[in-house]
């Protein structure tokens, strides 16, 4: 009954705890990204899209800290109202009173789990690929209606309008790239369209103006018009760079066994993708210990009328503490990957604090008053 009253009360904090630090960090994220896509020409669905596969990977950041917010903040309520002295003075210990708080932090562990093998790699693989989209889209990229642009060196480009459907209306495109060349583009309406060689600009009832030096040192006009004409954009914007796949983008089961598609796709090596991968067997493990170190903590210091802010500081210290532990496990097995072990560090090192602490918790306290009175004597002579 107790078990379940602790959980209960726990579970509803951590869900207004979440609900809160989620919507923190995801619209810190999202402003930014909202302001760097509409920069670029991308509509508001093409910036919900990107902000929903962002919240995955928020909400696995945000989950453990969540439940340390809500179990300190749980167990100094229940300080505060007495409850936790009657549990006490009913004969429960410090360890049984932290069952339910340790069943609590494997059910947290347990979303982080199904979020950072399942959700985050999926949404995150999803992001890439339309990234990937996107960064292929000329027009979004410098096509910019009633300015001049100059998308590479010696080319200027202008556009009147750009209609609804992609459409390029009132084109002109100077290209000055070749050494004593001038070439001047104008179309009525062009359009860009994918190849597998690349963008092309197909430019519709238009007139091209060359302009190159003669044999006796002057310069030569030439005019052609013409009713459709294609351009390669590939030599004007360059080849789009070709970036590797991030690891996080692959599943857990792959990222163990890395196979050769993968490791040419990504560019690692096996030991850095099984390093991944026991990244994130660890991640849940630290939703569990911050659970405990909120709880344990705060069981030190015993009742008080003033609350259990101090214990609060010093378990906000100890989750610090463990956080840049795992920081620095990172980064040192990040630069050797074959030291992957070490990333569980951080757990079994907090799991060891909260066994500490716990101990001390349960220890008989002395009262504050010294040393108990002996019996005294009144040194009368028999």
């Amino acid at each position: 009954m107790i078990d379940r009253y602790i959980l209960r009360v726990m579970l509803t904090l951590f869900g207004f705890f979440a609900l809160v630090l989620v919507a923190v960090y995801w619209i810190n994220r999202a402003v930014s990204l909202f302001e760097r896509l509409i920069a670029d020409g991308q509509t508001a669905l093409v910036v919900l899209e990107f902000t929903l596969l962002t919240l995955p990977v928020v909400i696995a950041t945000v989950l453990p800290l969540a439940a340390f917010t809500a179990v300190a903040y749980g167990t100094n309520r229940l300080s505060a109202e007495s409850e936790l002295v009657a549990m006490q003075a009913a004969g429960l210990s410090p360890w049984r009173l932290a069952r339910p708080v340790l069943a609590f932090g494997l059910i947290v562990a347990l979303m982080v789990t199904a979020l950072v093998h399942g959700l985050v790699p999926m949404a995150r693989e999803r992001l890439a690929d339309r990234q990937a989209e996107i960064a292929e889209n000329i027009t979004a990229q410098f096509l910019i209606a009633g300015s001049f642009q100059f998308p590479a060196n010696g080319v200027t480009l202008f556009i009147r309008e750009i209609s609804p459907n992609g459409a390029l209306q009132g084109l002109f495109l100077e290209d000055a790239g070749t050494a004593g060349r001038l070439t001047t583009y104008t179309a009525e309406e062009a359009l860009i369209v994918r190849t597998d060689a690349g963008p092309k600009l197909i430019m519709v009832a238009g007139m091209i103006q060359q302009m190159r030096p003669g044999p006796d040192g002057a310069g030569q006009l030439s005019v052609t018009r013409f009713e459709d004409l294609t351009y390669d954009l590939g030599a004007l914007v360059g080849a789009p760079a070709k970036r590797g796949r991030d690891l996080r983008d692959y599943s857990t089961a792959r990222l163990l066994a890395p196979d050769a598609a993968l490791l040419e796709a990504t560019g690692a090596s096996p030991a850095r993708a099984r390093l991944e991968a026991h990244e994130r067997i660890a991640q849940p493990l630290l939703s569990p210990v911050a659970a405990m170190l909120g709880f344990a903590t705060l069981l030190v210091g015993g009742f008080s009328r003033f609350g259990v802010w101090r214990q609060v500081g010093w378990a906000t210290l100890a989750l610090i503490f463990v956080q840049f532990l795992a920081n620095w496990t990172a980064n040192r097995a990040g630069k050797d990957p074959d030291l992957w072990p070490i990333v569980y560090l951080p757990s079994l090192i907090g799991a060891l604090i909260c066994a500490a602490i716990l101990w001390l918790a349960a220890r008989p306290r002395r009262p504050r008053g010294g040393s108990a009175a002996t019996p005294a004597t009144n040194g009368a002579a028999p």
